[in-house]
């Protein structure tokens, strides 16, 4: 074959190559992107295990202060050193028939996460994807980075993990969503153990046949279930997920008839105007005190004219002595003529016969008469100036 052929013959055989390569890109990105994937994957139902952080077949371990936002079962073992110093929000149950149901209930939920079906093919090293909803089919997982779940606007997608042996993150790895988030509906369902490492934050129910370890400061937003090993804890904190509900409007019209009666109290308060009288008595006194001043004058003139005299007689009598003594000297004479001693009459008697002393002798005797009275009169009042002094 001369050299010309064989140019023309390259020549041809490029673009052939060139479309297998890009027929081959494009399978391996239909791969990780999830496209072969259900799109509308259910939850897995795990009973009464959804009320635990942690669960284990027989031992629960810890050291340092981790934190249980849920509660802690083991069975059929009975055992759970470390708590304290850890912290259970929840319950404890140790070999107790709540453990026993929650143990079984995690088998059905395990069983029922690793027979999902379609499911897409995924390479070990998950670190650096991003996925969308689906069920995805591992040999043994790695994680070292970031894995990012693309949720595509739904709340309530599913992601489902079935993991042949382990699963294995690196330190400082760790699970983030956008475009919405629901933690509570990532399922890891590992064929023999799980190990996060130092510092990894994790999301999703972690559904371990054997064990599960936690290294130094790990955080899990989900829940550590190992069916027949241990749980092994180190200053970790396990949060419960979040369900998130899925939003939009609903299409469709609904059928059938509603049965039954409503039950429950109404609430909200009646409308429209009440008709009618009221009826009964008002019961009660006003309470308040009125306020303000009166204003104006009264007016008009009162009329009649008061009857009748007063009646009855003062009673009593006077009591006491009049006090003080009188003051002055009085003045003048006294004009009262005394009493008790005829006055003479100035009348002249008849003369009779010739004899002038017997005539005179009536005078004399009247004026003999006046002198005695005014003498007993003055007497009389030297005495009581006297007696006033």
């Amino acid at each position: 074959m001369t050299r010309t052929k064989v140019r023309h013959l390259r020549r041809a055989a490029l673009p052939a190559l060139a479309a297998v390569t890009a027929a081959g890109t494009a399978a391996a990105v239909l791969i990780l992107s999830g496209t072969g994937a259900s799109a509308a994957e259910a939850p897995v139902n795990l009973g009464t295990a959804a009320n635990f952080s942690v669960l284990a077949g027989s031992t629960v371990t810890n050291t340092g202060p981790s934190f249980l936002a849920q509660s802690l079962g083991v069975h059929p073992g009975n055992a759970a050193p470390g708590f304290p110093p850890g912290v259970v929000a929840g319950e404890v149950h140790l070999g107790d028939a709540v453990a026993l149901q929650a143990k079984n209930d995690l088998t059905t939920a395990y069983n029922d996460a690793a027979g999902r079906t379609p499911f897409t093919i995924l390479p070990a090293e998950l670190g650096g994807t991003t996925l969308t909803p689906g069920v995805y089919r591992i040999g043994a997982a790695q994680l070292t980075g970031t894995l990012t779940l693309n949720t595509q606007g739904d709340p309530a997608a599913v992601f489902i993990f079935q993991i042949e042996s382990t699963l294995i993150t690196a330190a400082n790895s760790s699970v983030v969503f956008i475009n919405g988030a629901s933690p509570c509906n990532v399922y890891w369902q590992v064929g023999s153990s799980a190990t996060l490492g130092t510092g990894t934050e994790f999301v999703g129910n972690i559904l371990a046949q054997a064990s599960i370890t936690m290294n130094t400061a790990a955080i899990l937003q989900g829940r550590a279930l190992a069916q027949t090993g241990a749980v092994t804890l180190d200053t970790n904190t396990i949060t419960q997920p979040i369900c998130l509900e899925p939003t939009g409007t609903p299409t469709g019209t609904p059928t059938g008839t509603p049965t039954g009666q409503p039950t429950g109290t109404p609430t909200g308060q009646p409308t429209g105007t009440p008709t009618g009288q009221p009826t009964g008595t008002p019961t009660g006194q006003p309470t308040g005190t009125p306020t303000g001043t009166p204003t104006g004058q009264p007016t008009g003139t009162p009329t009649a004219t008061p009857t009748g005299q007063p009646t009855g007689s003062p009673t009593g009598t006077p009591t006491g002595q009049p006090t003080g003594s009188p003051t002055g000297t009085p003045t003048g004479q006294p004009t009262r003529t005394p009493t008790g001693y005829p006055t003479p009459s100035r009348t002249a008697l008849p003369v009779t016969g010739g004899d002038d002393g017997a005539a005179r002798l009536p005078l004399l005797t009247g004026i003999g008469g006046i002198a005695l009275t005014t003498g007993v009169a003055l007497l009389v009042l030297y005495r009581r100036r006297t007696s006033e002094s």
